[in-house]
């Protein structure tokens, strides 16, 4: 799954640190999430839209791979 998650942090002026603190997780989350390292609990992804004021779709791009489409 990609993310937009970094361009919309820089977007609103906010660093990873005060977002961290805002959604009650580590710098670390902040970090693997916008290096696509971390896929969110879905609990997280409606946080981050909420701060944000947009929807999931807006941060968090889902890409279906072969595996998926069988399915």
């Amino acid at each position: 799954m990609k993310n937009k998650l970094e361009e919309i942090r820089k977007r609103h002026s906010i660093t990873q640190e005060e977002l961290a603190k805002k959604l009650d997780v580590t710098r670390q989350t902040i970090g693997s999430l916008e290096n696509g390292r971390y896929n969110p609990s879905i609990l997280l992804a409606f946080k981050i839209a909420k701060l944000f004021k947009i929807n999931i779709e807006e941060i968090f791009i889902y890409e279906e791979d072969s595996e998926n489409e069988k399915l």
